[in-house]
């Protein structure tokens, strides 16, 4: 008997709601090129319906106490903890990334940025001053108002929690739009935000692309705040939309990220490291260090054994508990990577690992968008391959000389997201660090994350910071109150 597939329905008022005009996108699984369920390809019409609800919501939302709104959001964060197999697995499915992966990063860092932000709005503090013995002045920070909040597909549930936990967490009320290429995992946590008693119209969840849905909610007159994680190309849109509108605006944007490896690093570690930072997810994180520079005397024994262990990672289906590397999440980021490596060759590069599709995985996977790892080397600097984004699992290596030389390479690129820096000279660590232009720099590590720092880039990386106190301000207003004595 045949099944019709799932239909992911928006998620209004409390309510999973059929788009207003009915239609519907099929939702492809990258590892077998397959759609296995729709989603809402809504538009306007439904935003508007979205803000309605969240107006509505609002004046009681924001007026409720701290103490209430972070047991709903801790709530929250442990069903998410319990259903972690179920969400990990619908991220896999929906991504193509292996489930090893969202099982141990993905869906536990969901969780994570509910629990920490539901228990951050507890030991809030404000400013006060006492101005000239004439005056006394404080600080109110109160909720915004409506958060549209945009997040992209290669961390959808991590990325998507990590903007609404925030806003909730202080009283706003929110409307998100998850990429229409992975919306399982928004669509569980509707359910789970239902069962956690969430009030209706706190959070509402519309499906559909961003000429649809997400210019709708950058243009809405009534949206006052907009947190979008995406591409370069589209942030500079969301950002001439929202500029008119005097609207306040977070983008976090694309990567092109530099690993730096010194001679004096602890080899094992840096190449570890860097194998980790650079096929993670199959390349298909914005941290992801895809420019690799490493000092001319260790750069042979470094490539050699770097490809060694870049070779030993399994490319397969991603719900086979050995998979390290999943599936690219659709053809056309399939074909772009293989634009890239074909531009590195005719730009001199050559590539000594991977540079093509893996042999058959398995029948279930026959028409997945698989790639295997790829290293090139021999490519110069300035060259397109070596600065702009390829977001896959395609990397370069370049050797370099002298400090000087490797902060020149590393900040020549329109991007300043992250770097990794590899040295047991920590002098050099703190000189090199302070100089390379990123908005985070690892030291000997990649990845370690603290909610309490701010998250964001420099250059066309984007504006804003995320994370920790930095959101909190952000979703909020601030207020000052000055009393004469």
């Amino acid at each position: 008997m045949r099944t019709e597939p799932l239909q992911i329905r928006n998620f209004i008022d409390g309510q999973f709601v059929e788009p207003v005009g009915g239609k519907y996108l099929d939702n492809i699984e990258p590892a077998t090129g397959k759609p296995y369920s729709q989603v809402a390809d809504s538009d306007g019409r439904d935003i508007e319906l979205a803000v309605t609800a969240a107006n509505k919501a609002f004046p009681n939302w924001s007026h409720t106490s701290a103490a209430d709104r972070s047991r709903i959001l801790l709530r929250i964060a442990d069903l998410i903890e319990r259903d972690l197999e179920k969400l990990a697995r619908a991220e896999s499915i929906d991504t193509g990334k292996p489930l090893s992966l969202a099982r141990t990063m993905d869906i536990p860092r969901a969780g994570s940025n509910f629990r920490f932000f539901a228990t951050a709005i507890l030991h809030t503090d404000s400013e006060a001053h006492i101005t000239d013995n004439v005056a006394f002045n404080y600080t109110l920070r109160q909720p915004r108002g409506l958060a549209g909040l945009i997040s992209p597909w290669n961390l959808p549930l991590y990325l998507l929690s990590w903007k609404i936990a925030p806003a909730i967490a202080v009283g706003n009320t929110a409307i998100a739009k998850p990429s229409e290429l992975t919306p399982m995992t928004a669509y569980l946590l509707c359910e789970l935000c239902r069962e956690a008693g969430l009030p209706n119209g706190v959070l509402n969840i519309v499906h559909g692309t961003g000429p649809n849905v997400g210019a709708a909610i950058t243009g809405h007159p009534k949206i006052g705040t907009i947190s979008f994680t995406g591409g370069t190309v589209t942030g500079r849109k969301v950002a001439e939309m929202c500029a008119p509108l005097f609207k306040k605006v977070s983008l976090e944007l694309g990567g092109k990220n530099p690993n730096i490896i010194f001679a004096d690093a602890e080899l094992d570690a840096a190449i570890a490291g860097s194998v980790r930072s650079s096929f993670a997810n199959q390349g298909q994180v914005c941290l992801c260090g895809s420019r690799v520079f490493v000092e001319r005397s260790a750069y042979k024994d470094f490539v050699d054994r770097f490809v060694d262990k870049a070779s030993k990672l399994k490319v397969g289906d991603p719900l086979e508990p050995t998979t390290d590397q999943g599936a690219m999440v659709n053809k056309t980021q399939l074909d772009k990577v293989k634009f890239y490596v074909d531009l590195a060759q005719k730009e001199g590069g050559k590539v000594v690992l991977g540079g093509s599709a893996p042999n058959l995985i398995n029948d279930r996977c026959q028409d997945g968008y698989f790639f295997q790892p790829t290293v090139i080397t021999g490519l110069p600097v300035s060259c397109r391959t070596n600065r702009e984004e390829i977001f896959g699992p395609v990397i370069t290596i370049t050797p370099f000389d002298d400090e000087e030389e490797v902060i020149g390479y590393a900040n020549d690129t329109d991007y300043g997201l992250a770097s990794s820096v590899w040295t047991q000279n920590l002098n050099r660590a703190h000189r090199v660090a302070e100089h390379i232009h990123t908005g985070t720099v690892w030291v000997n590590c990649w990845l370690v994350r603290d909610l309490r720092v701010p998250f964001g880039g420099m250059k066309q990386s984007g504006v804003g910071r995320e994370g920790g106190e930095e959101a909190l301000r952000f979703f909020t207003e601030p207020k000052n109150i000055c009393i004469a004595k």
